[in-house]
């Protein structure tokens, strides 16, 4: 059947194409607060890993809640490692650095994700499609939050 939500197929083209660069930053960020999680060390261990631990959770559900929107708009959602890679603006931790270079790390990739988030706004906008909106800014504010956290352990 036909997709008609009031949203033109144009528009639903351009959005999936934002989220899916949405859906990159939110997966590559997912995989480095994990990989954190397991291998932070340091005299804050306690606290960050149970900090990351809560970040990745949370993260994980967004992968979804984002994959599917792209879904409902008829598009077909990212979910190959090459896929997100040739569309992130994060890049990957080969090392283990530490403690304080993670949360550095992490702070400056939410931040990087949040300005993804916020690059989606005006298609999500011209499009009149007010779910994506929604989903963007609610996004967003983790992204906002999960930044402001983790600098608040370096001060």
């Amino acid at each position: 059947m036909a997709l008609n939500t009031g949203i033109s197929e144009e528009d639903r083209k351009a959005i999936a194409e934002g989220l899916g660069k949405v859906l990159a930053d939110t997966y590559t960020l997912y995989l480095k607060t994990h990989n954190f999680h397991w291998n932070v060390t340091g005299p804050h261990f306690a606290s960050l890993h149970n900090l990351f631990e809560e970040q990745y959770t949370e993260l994980a559900a967004a992968v979804d809640e984002v994959a599917e929107r792209i879904r409902m708009l008829g598009q077909p959602a990212p979910g190959t490692y090459k896929a997100f890679a040739e569309r992130t603006s994060l890049t990957e931790e080969e090392g283990v650095p530490s403690w304080e270079k993670m949360i550095e790390q992490l702070v400056a990739d939410n931040e990087a994700t949040a300005r993804t988030i916020r690059s989606v706004f005006p298609t999500a906008e011209a499009g009149n499609d007010e779910a994506t909106l929604d989903l963007l800014t609610e996004r967003l504010a983790a992204h906002e939050k999960a930044a402001w956290m983790l600098r608040s352990h370096l001060k």
